[in-house]
């Protein structure tokens, strides 16, 4: 089926629970490019510290689902899995903690899987939530935003040129070169985050926007209007969202509200189509049939 020219579709926690495995990868992977779906989206941890008390923004109870015994593929690796078993379907992280990375490696990586995928690769990026995480890495949970816009800064500028070099706050390099390059040129690289700053540095430097929750019209209009302050076209902004009207009774009004909020790509959560094996493929042809066409 072909997807709806006017809406796009994602599927969102692609690598957790069933799609965890390397069957489980090839299955959602090969089931949503089938159906329609446009993207898959990653999440991220490197470990899980058992015990944490920094609060999960997304759930009541300030906990993330699963525990720590639940497998979290790396997303580079599981998208490199999905890539080869597919020949369209985009692939995402949504999102990557990039202020736990060192970003002249991750530079390397990221572009290594946009060019062997033909391009396909969108990087999400978030700066963390999760405390626990940064000091179990060794890495300072202080000026993590910060942080983490300097580190997207020094990729896109390898990703650029060769014999480049960068003076920043936490990164300096002299006359290196990285490659292969992104095969666009670059990697879009979309911000994820709820919060009022998030949405501010969507419009300031990111590519796209990807709220996980929220006020999805008014933190929409915020990253637009900050792109417009900074000189920067708000319509090339690319907007991912969610709208829990899309598994009602009247998914096309539910679609139609969240264009007119400037979304462009809805996620839904990969555990709707788990199932026995083999059964993803019809429940998102299901879905595509009662959704998609809207």
């Amino acid at each position: 089926m072909e997807q709806d020219a006017g809406m796009k579709y994602g599927i969102a926690f692609a690598n957790t629970n069933p799609f965890a495995s390397g069957a489980g990868a090839i299955e959602i992977a090969k089931a949503a490019e089938g159906a329609g779906f446009e993207s898959l989206w990653t999440v991220e941890h490197i470990v899980y510290p058992e015990g944490y008390e920094s609060t999960y923004p997304y759930a009541p109870d300030g906990k993330m689902p699963g525990s720590g015994d639940s497998p979290i593929p790396d997303p580079l690796i599981w998208l490199a899995y999905a890539a080869a078993h597919t020949t369209t379907l985009k692939l995402a992280t949504g999102i990557s903690l990039l202020p736990e990375r060192h970003p002249v490696t991750y530079a390397k990586e990221v572009a290594t899987l946009d060019s062997m995928s033909g391009g396909r690769l969108m990087l999400g990026i978030g700066i963390g939530w999760l405390r626990e995480e940064f000091e179990a890495l060794d890495v300072p949970w202080e000026r993590r935003t910060h942080r983490t816009e300097e580190y997207a800064d020094v990729m896109r500028e390898l990703w650029q040129a060769d014999g480049d070099s960068y003076e920043g706050v936490f990164i300096n390099f002299e006359n290196l070169s990285s490659n292969p390059k992104p095969t666009n040129g670059s990697v879009p690289i979309h911000i994820g985050g709820h919060s009022e700053a998030a949405a501010k540095r969507a419009g300031r430097m990111g590519d796209g926007f990807f709220p996980g929750k929220g006020n999805m019209a008014e933190l929409m209009d915020i990253a637009r209007q900050t792109a417009a302050d900074n000189g920067r076209d708000p319509e090339a902004l690319d907007m991912t969202g969610v709208h829990p009207g899309i598994f009602g009774d009247d998914p096309a009004a539910a679609v139609d509200e969240a264009a007119s909020w400037g979304i462009h790509r809805l996620i839904v959560p990969a555990f709707m189509f788990a199932g026995a094996p083999g059964e993803a493929a019809d429940k998102m042809a299901g879905f595509a049939a009662k959704v998609m066409p809207a």
